[in-house]
C-alpha cells in the first residue's frame, strides 16, 4: 500500500475484545535532493494504556510527517492493540497525519503500541550563494502566512516586527536573520513552564515576559515573520537522539518528555529555511549545570551559528498543526499536536500530568 493512500482518512474496525494487529510499509513519495549527509535509521515505540473505567475513550497519536523530504523519510508504522477501532487519519488543514484508536468495551483494559520507522539526516541549507530559485503551490505559503489564535499578526505582533527589521530594502533572509537575531538576544528560556510551552505570543509581548520553551520561543519567530510577509511555520516533533555536538540537545532511550518544536521560513531564493532560536537559549540555560553561559561562549556562538539554517536530525517532525482539531474531529482545538492526546468519559485528558491515561515513548537508533 501506498503510503499516499494509508494516510487518506480511513479506519480499521477491530472486534472489540481481540487485538487488532496493522503493519504498512511506506514507500518513497517525493525525489530528494541530493545531499552527503548520511541517512541514520531510528525505531519509536509509543505505548499507551487508558483505564477501563474512563471508558468510552479516544486516543490521537502524531506520526511522522506524511510527505519525505530531503531530511525526512518514514519507512513503516506498525500497531497492535485492543481497540474498538483503529486506524491513521490525517487532518484536513495541514495534512498532520495521527493514528486513532476509539475504545468502547468497559470489559477491557485499553492498550496501544505503535511503532514507527523513520530514516533521518542532517539538514543544512547554503545561504552563502544565490540559491536556485524555489518552486511552490502558492496555497501553501498563503496557510503559514495567515494568523491562528496562538500566533496572531496584527498588533503588539507586527508593531514589534517592524522594530526589529533592517532597512525596508532588506531582502526577506536579511529579515528573517533579523528577528532570528532579535530572539535570542532577547528571550530566555524557562524552565517552569510546562512542556513546551503554549506558543502564545501576543501574551508574551504584551506581559513583557519573554521567558518560555520551544513552542513559546520557535512560535514567537512564526508570528513575527508572519506578520511582515514572510511564510513561516512550527514544526513540531520529538527528540529521538543524543546530540553530537551538544549534551543539552538531545535525548535517547525514554523520550517520553523529549518532545521539541523548531522552525522554517520561506525564501525564493533557497526554499524552506530551517531555524531554532529556542534550542540557542536551551545551550545557554542547560549546557552547562548550575550555569548560564553568556551568548558570547564558544558553544552558544556555535549553536547560534548553525541553527539559522541547519538542523541536526537527532530528532523527527510530527507535523506543522496549530490551533486546529484532528481528524476525526476533537471536541476542542489543540494549540499544537506533538504530544498523544486522549478524550475520555469525562472530556480531554491532561496529557502534561496524565491520570487515567499512561504513555510511554522510546527510541533507538537501528541498522537497515
Amino acid at each position: 500500500m501506498d503510503r499516499r493512500d494509508f494516510l487518506v482518512a480511513s479506519a480499521t474496525g477491530m472486534a472489540s475484545a481481540l487485538a487488532g494487529i496493522g503493519t504498512v510499509r511506506a514507500a518513497d513519495a517525493l525525489s530528494l535532493s541530493p545531499t552527503n549527509a548520511p541517512w541514520r535509521t531510528f525505531e519509536v515505540v509509543t505505548e499507551v494504556e487508558i483505564w477501563p473505567q474512563d471508558l468510552p475513550a479516544k486516543l490521537w497519536l502524531p506520526l511522522p510527517l506524511y510527505r519525505d523530504t530531503e531530511f525526512q523519510r518514514t519507512l513503516d508504522i506498525a500497531w497492535a492493540g485492543n481497540a474498538t477501532t483503529m486506524g491513521v487519519y490525517r487532518e484536513p488543514t495541514y495534512g498532520s497525519p495521527a493514528f486513532f484508536a476509539e475504545w468502547s468495551d468497559r470489559a477491557v483494559a485499553p492498550k496501544l503500541r505503535v511503532m514507527k520507522r523513520i530514516a533521518t539526516r542532517n539538514r543544512s541549507v547554503d545561504l552563502s550563494g544565490s540559491g536556485s530559485g524555489q518552486v511552490v503551490d502558492r496555497e501553501e505559503l498563503e496557510l503559514y502566512l495567515r494568523p491562528t489564535a496562538h500566533i496572531p499578526t496584527d498588533g503588539i505582533v507586527r508593531t514589534t516586527a517592524q522594530r526589529i527589521l533592517p532597512m525596508a530594502s532588506a531582502t526577506p533572509l536579511d529579515r528573517a536573520r533579523a528577528i532570528y537575531e532579535w530572539i535570542v538576544e532577547n528571550t530566555y528560556r524557562d524552565p517552569k513552564v510546562i512542556g513546551c510551552g503554549t506558543g502564545d505570543i501576543r501574551f508574551m509581548l504584551e506581559s513583557g515576559n519573554l521567558g518560555g520553551k520551544c513552542a513559546d520561543l520557535n512560535s514567537l519567530f512564526v508570528g513575527l515573520a508572519r506578520s511582515v510577509g514572510i511564510p513561516a511555520r512550527d514544526l513540531y516533533g520529538v527528540r529521538v537522539a543524543d546530540s553530537a555536538t551538544w549534551k543539552s540537545l538531545g535525548k535517547s532511550g525514554d523520550i517520553t518528555k523529549a518532545q521539541h518544536c523548531r522552525a522554517e521560513f520561506w525564501d525564493e531564493r533557497f526554499g524552506w529555511i530551517p531555524v531554532d532560536p529556542a534550542d540557542v537559549r536551551k545551550v545557554v540555560l542547560e549546557e552547562e549545570p548550575n550555569r548560564l553561559l553568556p551568548l558570547d561562549d564558544p558553544r552558544v556562538r556555535l549553536a547560534r551559528q548553525k541553527l539559522f539554517g541547519g538542523w541536526e536530525m537527532n530528532w523527527i517532525a510530527f507535523n506543522t498543526a496549530g490551533d486546529t482539531r484532528l481528524s476525526p474531529s476533537t471536541t476542542k482545538p489543540l494549540g499544537h499536536f506533538m504530544y498523544p492526546y486522549a478524550e475520555g468519559a469525562k472530556g480531554p485528558v491532561d496529557y502534561y500530568d496524565p491520570q487515567n491515561f499512561q504513555y510511554r515513548m522510546t527510541a533507538r537508533e537501528i541498522k537497515i
